[in-house]
């Protein structure tokens, strides 16, 4: 019924900079929260970043002040901006949505299928 199809992961170097998409599509009537999750090897998924509807943003300390959450309601798809870039952020990221199907109804979590980001050092 609703896909969230990320892009944009890849190799970089160590100070450089990616942008991740993720469009969602489907049977949506309203989508409440997007963000961002991350999870290394080994290791469990952590949060980085949210964003509401109204536009007000969160972001995990590790990346604060070099990742910038957006979204582009009439495209219901949300945007990570990542700069300088770390080895440590090395992890596949997946995004998150939590959405109706229709307006006052109940709402539900999505996830996309991932993205690796590889920070080369």
């Amino acid at each position: 019924q609703v896909q969230l199809v990320e892009s944009g992961g890849g190799l970089v170097q160590a100070g450089g900079s990616l942008r991740l998409s993720c469009a969602a599509s489907g049977r949506i009537a309203r989508i409440n929260t997007m963000g961002w999750y991350r999870q290394a090897p080994g290791s469990q998924r952590d949060w980085v970043a949210t964003i509401n509807s109204g536009g007000i943003t969160n972001y995990a300390n590790s990346v604060k002040g070099r990742f910038t959450i957006s979204r582009d309601n009439a495209k219901n798809t949300v945007y990570l901006q990542m700069n300088s870039l770390k080895p440590e952020d090395t992890a596949v990221y997946y995004c998150n949505a939590i959405l109706s199907y229709q307006l006052g109804g109940p709402e539900y979590s999505y996830w996309g299928q991932g993205t690796q980001v590889t920070v080369s050092s």
